[in-house]
């Protein structure tokens, strides 16, 4: 209660120094800027109509909690589901820290094998007792598993390839060898957040998809949705979730909220925090993204004009998927963009969502 004091004495005394100092015209065009705000964006979204490439698909923006501006593209419409591809990743992520909030499952530096269905007949392979839930969720379990070499045990159409002629998906993940010992480098990869979804499942004794729906979708007041599953039954952690944009755009308000939703405790705030947190540097191999946290992207984006010499930036969180499916949270400007795309496997996708996204922190800079 003393703090809200002081801050709002300084607010008030700030105030009167502004009308003592004349600068009260400047916020007037600050008023008036934030007013014409919800016109320039629309007038951003109009002109992607344009856009050369016919999959782009939706954009949601939300400001200070309410939704601002809305767009969609080549067929979509406010009720269509869209597959997030690997922005699902994310999500599994959520579902592993209520998981742990709620006691299901002790912390991130258990050892994977105390969940995992297992062992094999004899025994896990090495090294896999060593490997925590840390390390899947910041893409540094050690494993064999590269999505961008075919030749990788654990690369995910290698494994989808084994579950389909098997049935049994997570018994080819549980064969995959570990490569190097775990928490050392970063490769993403869609295995580890399999076998995060996994555990959740062992753990709460519930499909992926059924404690999503019953820890997240149902608080969120997400009511329709479609999730993959895997031969044996298993859920896709690593991704093919599809969601609506505006559902999407809730997820993210979720995360600007710190865990609530309408006064209501979904994920706690320590787990958020941990999850956006800037663990592993990855700019070297991601141009999209400067740091990777708990299967959650950050990076720090411009929202001033570099041409004239204002280097202004604003840190964004993110989930991203194939094609340029984002759901971009920034704190900062009370701020969650949601957008659907199905560019999946173009590389200029993923731009693509990133030019929009400036030309959003344009309009509202």
């Amino acid at each position: 209660m003393n703090g809200w004091r002081c801050d709002r004495r300084r607010v008030l005394g700030g105030l009167a120094g502004l009308a003592l100092t004349g600068t009260v015209p400047a916020m007037a065009r600050a008023t008036e800027s934030a007013a014409s705000a919800p016109a320039r964006l629309a007038a951003l979204l109009e002109r992607w109509r344009d856009d050369p490439h016919p999959d782009l698909k939706g954009v949601v923006v939300l400001r200070h909690g309410q939704r601002i501006a809305e767009a969609y593209y080549n067929g979509d419409d406010a009720t269509t589901l869209h597959d997030i591809r690997s922005a699902t990743k994310s999500l599994t992520s959520l579902l592993m820290g209520i998981a742990i909030d709620h006691g299901r499952v002790a912390g991130v530096d258990a050892p994977i094998t105390r969940y995992l269905p297992g062992p094999l007949p004899g025994g896990w392979p090495a090294g896999w007792e060593s490997i925590t839930i840390r390390d899947l969720l910041t893409m540094r379990s050690g494993l064999a598993a590269d999505d961008t070499n075919p030749a990788s045990p654990g690369n995910e159409d290698t494994l989808d390839e084994a579950g389909e002629k098997t049935g049994d998906w997570a018994t080819a993940a549980l064969a995959v060898p570990v490569r190097e010992p775990p928490g050392r480098t970063y490769q993403y990869c869609s295995l580890n957040a399999f076998l995060t979804g996994l555990i959740v499942e062992r753990a709460t004794g519930q499909g992926l998809d059924a404690f999503a729906q019953e820890a997240l979708f149902a608080p969120l007041g997400i009511a329709v949705h479609s999730w993959r599953q895997l031969p044996g039954g298993h859920g896709t952690g690593q991704g093919n979730l599809s969601i609506t944009a505006r559902d999407a755009a809730t997820i993210g308000q979720l995360i600007l909220d710190d865990g609530l939703h309408q006064g209501r405790r979904v994920v706690s705030q320590r787990w958020l925090s941990d999850s956006l947190a800037r663990i592993h540097p990855i700019a070297a191999s991601d141009p999209y993204a400067d740091f990777y946290g708990y299967m959650w992207y950050a990076k720090d984006e411009p929202v001033g004009d570099k041409q004239a010499g204002d280097g202004r930036t604003v840190p964004v969180h993110f989930a991203s998927g194939n094609g340029g499916n984002k759901i971009y949270v920034v704190p900062s400007l009370d701020l969650v963009v949601a957008i659907t795309s199905s560019a999946y496997g173009k590389g200029y996708g993923q731009r693509r969502s990133q030019d929009i996204l400036l030309g959003i922190l344009a309009a509202l800079s």
